[in-house]
């Protein structure tokens, strides 16, 4: 009777794990990313870039906020690691430069857009005395536009804000693993930095039409390295009056996860807020006139520049069409794996989402200063987590929040001088100076540039962890083209760039977990 009943426990056990493995091949089946071979227990990886933050501006005096009783409290977990910021070389205090650091309330999230050229950047530099930022990247009310600098002027520069506002970026810290040595590859504005997160190589760049090429393209000359905000010679999108340039040989990942899988390609996608056209289906040139409120006015929600793949004959969607069907999200059809921001979550919430995915908030959520501010880029961020964690694909998912450039923001650390250039737009070792070795094939991207925050939230991530190895943009672009055996692109920065498997635990049992918080606050939500 004995064995009777063990056999039938083990025909029962037998079944359950034939449906266990019918359940596990439908899913695979039904999303493939579950089952491309990875180096990693990573199938998906969505990185977050946002906009215009240098590491100090969010991350002075980490883990230490000031706590005033109106607004989110925060209280760091024991045990926290310190950072490099302004409390730990006394800098916060007795700063060198002609206006001190000071703690932006709460109530002050919305500020002005500061100088984040590529020559203004390196002067502030100083010869890296990191000391004439309000005197070349600071904006204060004599900008174009009215926009608060709260009495600073151009010393607004200088301003930080601590986990009273930044509170959710705090907590995924304390929760999860960031790096406060982690830079721009190279330095100057959005463009430059989106175009080095998928390539790495900003170097190409053509002209095509418009205005000056002057601060846009290196020596101002119609072919060069990218180093200003250009915006893509191929998107119907663009606004008018501005100069447009391409990179007609340039490679990027989206080539690399194309040509993978045997020619079949990864599933993989760059998702951003007013992608979609307003114009109506077939329109061409299509239009994208959709805009958003925030605390800081009514902004066009699609920003061209802000767009890397579309400087990219290979990987551009001119026209804004839309994928042909949900399912199709992620693969090669129309779309050409261009995207509205809104179409990863149908993605997320049908049971297709890609292996690689590049997620852009319109343009109120991007945290860039002058039309978005910490606390609309907060509201943004979190409601992205939240689902994202709430979803089936939690288990095997790297979320990394990355930012495009610093917005020239103050921050006191020096990059590394990893890339040398001698173009007459670099200034950072002298009159048309980065560095002296004139052998450099990296000219006109002076680099590494300014550095800004990068977080990496998942399972797989450490806890309340700081990671101090050097990293740079390409170093997300690394980390992908490794998980998935996709190689390296000729003459990126993805050869020289740092890791960011330090941010990871890949062996154990002891899984990070799921931290849900509020979208308003930042806080643990009850």
């Amino acid at each position: 009777m004995i064995h009777k009943h063990l056999r039938r426990l083990a025909s029962l056990a037998a079944t359950a794990c034939l449906i266990c493995t019918s359940l596990a091949d439908a899913w695979a089946a039904k999303n493939p990313a579950e089952s491309y071979p990875t180096t990693t227990p990573i199938k998906h990886v969505v990185v977050i870039f946002q906009e215009n933050v240098s590491f100090d501006h969010y991350f002075a005096t980490y883990p230490n906020a000031t706590n005033p009783a109106s607004e989110p409290q925060f209280t760091p977990l024991p045990n926290t690691p310190s950072v490099n910021n302004l409390l730990s070389g006394g800098l916060l205090t007795e700063n060198p430069n002609s206006a001190q650091p000071f703690r932006l309330d709460r109530p002050q999230a919305v500020t002005c857009d500061q100088d984040h050229n590529y020559t203004p950047e390196q002067v502030a530099f100083d010869l890296g005395a990191m000391d004439k930022f309000p005197e070349n990247t600071g904006q204060g009310n004599s900008v174009a536009f009215p926009c608060p600098d709260y009495g600073h002027n151009a010393g607004i520069v200088m301003g930080y804000y601590d986990g009273n506002t930044v509170t959710a970026i705090w907590n995924y810290a304390q929760h999860y693993a960031m790096s406060d040595n982690s830079y721009n590859t190279q330095f100057g504005p959005s463009a430059p930095g989106a175009v080095n997160l998928v390539s790495g190589n900003t170097s190409g760049a053509v002209y095509i039409s418009g205005g000056s090429t002057s601060g846009l393209i290196s020596d101002g000359g119609t072919t060069g390295a990218l180093i200003g905000d250009a915006r893509p010679g191929l998107d119907d999108c663009n606004p008018t009056g501005k100069t447009y340039v391409s990179f007609p040989s340039g490679v990027s990942v989206g080539t690399l996860l194309n040509q993978a899988n045997g020619g079949s390609g990864y599933t993989w996608g760059w998702f951003q807020g007013g992608f979609a056209p307003t114009s109506a289906p077939g329109v061409i040139p299509a239009v994208c006139a959709a805009a958003s409120t925030n605390l800081a006015g009514t902004t066009a929600d699609y920003v061209a520049h802000h767009q890397p793949f579309q400087f990219f004959p290979d990987t551009n969607n001119q026209h804004h069409l839309r994928p042909s069907s949900a399912a199709a999200i992620g693969t090669s059809d129309q779309a050409n794996h261009q995207y509205d921001l809104n179409d990863f979550f149908v993605a997320l919430t049908n049971g297709h989402l890609p292996a690689v995915s590049f997620l852009k908030a319109k343009a109120i959520d991007d945290g860039h200063p002058g039309y978005s501010d910490p606390l609309d880029e907060q509201t943004f961020l979190v409601n992205t987590i939240n689902t994202i964690q709430a979803s089936s694909y939690w288990k095997d998912t790297a979320i990394i929040i990355a930012y495009d450039d610093s917005d020239g923001w103050y921050d006191h650390q020096m990059d590394p001088l990893v890339n040398q250039s001698q173009v007459t737009d670099d200034q950072l070792t002298g009159a048309g100076l980065c560095g002296t070795n004139t052998n450099s094939t990296f000219q006109g991207r002076c680099g590494y540039g300014p550095r800004t925050p990068l977080l990496v939230i998942s399972p797989y991530a450490k806890q309340n962890y700081v990671d101090h190895a050097i990293t740079d943009q390409s170093s997300i672009l690394k980390f992908i083209e490794d998980n998935w055996n996709l190689g390296r692109i000729p003459g990126s920065a993805d050869a020289k760039a740092g890791s960011l498997n330090g941010l990871f635990e890949f062996t154990g049992a002891k899984r990070a977990a799921k931290l849900p918080l509020d979208p308003s606050t930042g806080l643990l939500e009850p």
